[in-house]
């Protein structure tokens, strides 16, 4: 049972360093350019996300429920 609570710490902590590179991302492509090296082009392929899901209706809208779902109050232990 401890070897599943540490694979879910790491799991966690993964998650957080993915969503804190993505905001450094978006903020150095507003400062910047949407353009970068290393980032790519992150604004964009998010505004992509959005307009797909918006364009899918009612199943976007769950999808983007369930996808809030998964990242809110998840906090490593």
């Amino acid at each position: 049972m401890d070897a599943l609570q540490r694979i879910k710490g790491w799991i966690g902590s993964l998650t957080e360093i993915g969503l804190m590179l993505l905001a450094l991302a978006i903020v150095a492509a507003l400062l910047v350019g949407a353009n970068l090296p290393f980032f790519g082009n992150v604004t964009n392929n998010i505004m992509a996300l959005v307009k797909g899901l918006g364009d899918a209706g009612l199943v976007g809208l769950i999808t983007l429920g369930v996808i809030l779902w998964l990242f809110s109050g998840r906090k490593v232990a």
